[in-house]
């Protein structure tokens, strides 16, 4: 893989999707590890927090996209913003429905990238993407079921 091609995940980029997950999974299990009312509060922040901020971020991916002229460019500014859009609406909402909101989010997210990153020629990240999709997804169900 040269330098400027980006059509799959470089080992690095691997290491970072990665490491993206331990907010999710340290969310996940504090919320079913801790009893202290406060601390399981900062405990659903967090988490809330983060899968809205990773939702927009895979929104902003596609706004990336399209600023490059990647069709279908409306497509992509229109769905660029939706995730945030939704996201935000998730963090008001009561832990026990904003988390699964947000667990729902992200694998359509996922659903709308396996459409769209093959006009993007950027399929070979999709194999990335499910597993941190996965993961994430099953922390916010998680966290919502230990935040009950």
């Amino acid at each position: 893989m040269t330098t400027n091609d980006f059509s799959t995940p470089s080992a690095f980029a691997r290491i970072l999707g990665l490491a993206g997950l331990l907010p999710f999974l340290a969310g996940a299990v504090a919320l079913a590890a801790l009893d202290a009312p406060g601390l399981k509060a900062w405990a659903v922040t967090a988490l809330l927090s983060y899968a809205a901020l990773i939702a927009t971020f895979l929104g902003g991916i596609h706004w990336g996209l399209a600023m490059q002229g990647v069709q279908p460019v409306n497509v992509r500014l229109g769905w660029g913003v939706s995730p945030s859009l939704l996201a935000w609406v998730a963090v008001m909402l009561p832990p026990g429905i904003g988390l699964p909101w947000l667990a729902a989010l992200l694998v359509i997210c996922y659903a709308v990238d396996r459409k769209l990153y093959v006009s993007a020629r950027l399929s070979g990240w999709l194999g990335l993407r499910l597993q941190l999709t996965c993961v994430a997804t099953l922390s916010c169900l998680v966290g919502a079921w230990a935040a009950r």
